[in-house]
């Protein structure tokens, strides 16, 4: 729900302004202000998708809220409403930063044209605000050669619909790739669903994958969304597909070939949109050969294969990552930041990391943790790290 504030001092704009906002959607939800030390106060204790603000108004004028609002709460956009006389200070306000103006009377068409443009546009901000978050989350670090392969890859295939297989040893950053795809595309506006094949009993895939009609067996107590279709517009990561059943299998098949799905227990067919992306720590080419896996479905997720190197394959990134770790886990944990020595480094570069990044992550957790002086040595790593 839209949340909009109205400061307006004349009570009749103020009733126009709610009355035409409210018939148009409503889902908005409108505060009013008389004038603006009343609308300061407002902004202040109300989270806001957008402002309209007049401009003659007692006690703080318009432009005087317009220059609070872009020094304090830039994000939202405002929308300035003026006098006829006002027309030169609203284009003022424009260059200022306010999104539009709308004269008195306000033409009522123009007025909402504006507000769906205006939310639109604010909108876009927050959800960029947010990949971008997102893409610092899952940035993939590392300067070794096996890393930029990678990256070239992802740079790539991220803005077509290409089906991709991720490929590489657990921990060792499948789900980061696959993130980063789906922020780099597209879709990044629309979900991303994971779905973790190897956690998910054999008899209830399908139906975490397709969803349910109620009745379809003894616990289906109502309608529930599949994954796909919940990823519909957006990107589905499969991750440890080689342990999916031959059953499901056979199902998300049908779904990569016609874009269709059915829910358990339903004769429907429900066209879906969604980016496949799939991942295991399996070799697929082997598990065919045992009969395991469904040699037309490996051949329908492996239109792009991007395989994720090992830590110990790409060993010259284990001092940045180092590095990496230390700041985020400091932050995480309330922590002084921790320096590490150049020996103790040398010697976690010569360790064998079968749990691969993951397993240097939760290593260098604990030596921050234990380790008494801010810098962490050698006798440190050799005594905390549990490696040998």
């Amino acid at each position: 729900m839209s949340k909009i504030l109205i400061i307006e001092d004349e009570e009749s704009i103020r009733r126009v302004l709610k009355k035409v906002l409210i018939e148009e959607d409503g889902k908005y939800q409108i505060f009013e202000a008389i004038d603006g030390v009343d609308g300061v106060e407002k902004i202040k204790t109300n989270k806001l998708d957008l402002i309209l603000c007049d401009i003659k108004m007692p006690k703080k004028d318009g432009i005087e809220v317009l220059d609070f609002i872009i020094k304090k709460y830039s994000e939202i956009p405002v929308i300035m409403i003026s006098g006829h006389g006002d027309l030169e200070t609203a284009v003022e306000s424009m260059r200022l930063g306010a999104f539009d103006y709308i004269s008195k009377p306000p033409d009522l068409n123009r007025l909402l044209n504006s507000v769906r443009a205006a939310l639109k546009n604010n909108n876009f901000i927050k959800t960029s605000r947010v990949n971008l978050k997102k893409s610092k989350e899952f940035k993939i670090i590392g300067e070794s050669k096996e890393i930029q392969d990678v990256r070239i890859l992802i740079d790539k295939v991220s803005l077509t619909n290409a089906k991709i297989l991720i490929q590489g040893p657990n921990g060792s950053g499948k789900e980061l790739v696959a993130n980063q795809i789906h922020l780099n595309s597209s879709r990044n506006d629309a979900p991303f669903i994971e779905v973790n094949c190897a956690a998910i009993p054999s008899e209830l895939i399908e139906s975490e994958l397709f969803g349910h009609i109620k009745g379809a067996f003894t616990s289906a107590v109502k309608d529930k969304v599949g994954k796909f279709e919940a990823a519909n517009g957006g990107t589905i990561f499969l991750d440890e597909i080689g342990d999916m059943s031959l059953s499901a299998q056979s199902k998300v098949l049908r779904a990569l070939q016609e874009n269709k799905i059915q829910r358990v227990g339903s004769e429907r067919d429900l066209i879906v949109d969604v980016r496949i992306i799939a991942a295991t720590n399996k070799d697929l080419r082997n598990e065919i050969k045992k009969n395991n896996f469904r040699e037309d479905l490996f051949h329908r997720l492996a239109v792009i294969e991007i395989n994720v190197p090992s830590l110990n394959e790409r060993s010259s990134d284990i001092p940045v990552l180092i590095q990496h770790f230390l700041k985020d886990i400091s932050i995480e944990n309330k922590l002084i930041y921790k320096n590490i020595d150049k020996n103790a480094v040398l010697q976690l570069q010569k360790y064998n990391w079968s749990g691969n990044v993951r397993e240097l992550r939760n290593v260098i957790e604990r030596l921050s943790i234990l380790t008494d002086n801010n810098i962490i040595s050698l006798e440190d790593v050799i005594k905390y790290s549990n490696k040998k």
